[in-house]
């Protein structure tokens, strides 16, 4: 049996990504802070009918865990084996030398989290094992405490074939350094990465979509513009029993599925809010009140998809409360884009 005891509350899933105990002027990191530094901040949308559910939102890029350890000087090793015995070896190698281990899961492999969506690169930290229960030991932002997964939930959930690819037992060693890099070139090379994600952002699929029959497709802010604009259409698309299901879909890509809540937006706020404590720069604060406002309209669209109304009036309100949103989102990757300059001035 071993179990590692790290100091503190679970973090966020990608907070975990760093480890215990990484500092910048001699604070610990906030789990935002932790995402705003990986500046994989983004947007991305999807829908077609052989999906299930039919729509997929997602508001970052694909590699937070390499953009954040490179920025920090963090060495990440990623492993990836059809082998589950392989996989399971390097996790048990790991927590022996007492390293914490970051893997992906399915989230629908995942007993304590209760869910049916399938959603394949959820980050989650093990810290223990224990072979006489067949339990390990997980962290997960969904959770406060630790959560026990049997030995064979473990092994599906990191060997899942489910959207968006297969986790194939995909593992991360992680080596820390004895001292980070500077605030304000690390910050700055943060803000900039994620206001070009938005203003220039790489498409989620590749290949000539235009040949695929009902694909809705849209990345940065103009993918904000197509899923406004695509919103209005769902009550044509889709039955009022799937509509219903759909908008539940919604409101847990936005509000669940690790997200820290409105889309990541409020995790980017909080960063954006370290960084104005930190450098006492206007275009910081700026920045983060441009956040918090977005991430508040993110989250109010997840809360009205799930609120008990008929489905006429909810997605009113939905599209009412959804045009907002490309504005917001241009004026958020505007001030991102200031800010990375006043950083290294």
């Amino acid at each position: 049996m071993v179990l590692l005891d790290l100091p503190g509350a679970p973090p966020h899933t990608l907070t975990t990504r760093s480890g215990p105990g990484h500092t910048i002027h001699q604070q610990a990191l906030s789990e935002g802070t932790i995402f705003g530094l990986g500046g994989e901040l983004g947007f991305s949308y999807l829908r077609h009918s052989a999906m299930s559910p039919p729509i997929y939102l997602v508001g970052r890029g694909p590699d937070l865990t390499g953009h954040f350890t490179r920025r920090l000087g963090i060495t990440a090793t990623q492993h990836a084996t059809d082998d589950p015995d392989e996989g399971w070896a390097w996790v048990r190698d790991e927590l022996d030398q007492g390293h914490p281990v970051l893997c992906w899961a399915d989230i629908a492999e995942l007993p304590y989290l209760r869910v049916r969506l399938s959603m394949s690169r959820h980050d989650i930290v093990i810290i223990g094992y224990n072979d006489h229960t067949r339990t390990a030991t997980v962290i997960d932002n969904d959770r406060a405490d630790p959560q026990p997964v049997p030995y064979d939930a473990l092994a599906r959930a990191r060997s899942s074939t489910g959207f968006p690819a297969p986790t194939r037992h995909t593992t991360y060693r992680l080596r820390y350094p004895t001292q980070l890099p500077p605030l304000s070139t690390t910050a700055a090379d943060a803000c900039d990465a994620a206001a070009s994600a938005l203003r220039h952002p790489e498409p989620m699929l590749t290949g000539d979509l235009d040949t695929t029959p009902e694909l809705v497709h849209g990345y940065g802010l103009n993918g904000v513009t197509t899923f406004v604009d695509d919103l209005h259409q769902w009550p044509d698309l889709f039955p009022p029993d799937q509509l219903d299901t759909v908008l539940r879909a919604l409101a847990a890509f936005i509000d669940k599925a690790g997200t820290g809540g409105g889309l990541f937006r409020r995790l980017q706020a909080d960063y954006l809010h370290y960084l104005a404590r930190h450098t006492h720069l206007p275009t910081a604060q700026q920045a983060a009140d441009t956040y918090s406002q977005l991430a508040q309209v993110w989250s109010d669209l997840a809360t009205t998809a799930t609120t008990d109304i008929d489905i006429t009036t909810r997605i009113a309100a939905l599209t009412d409360t959804a045009q907002q949103l490309p504005a917001l989102e241009q004026r958020g990757a505007d001030d991102l884009h200031i800010l990375a300059r006043d950083l290294t001035t």
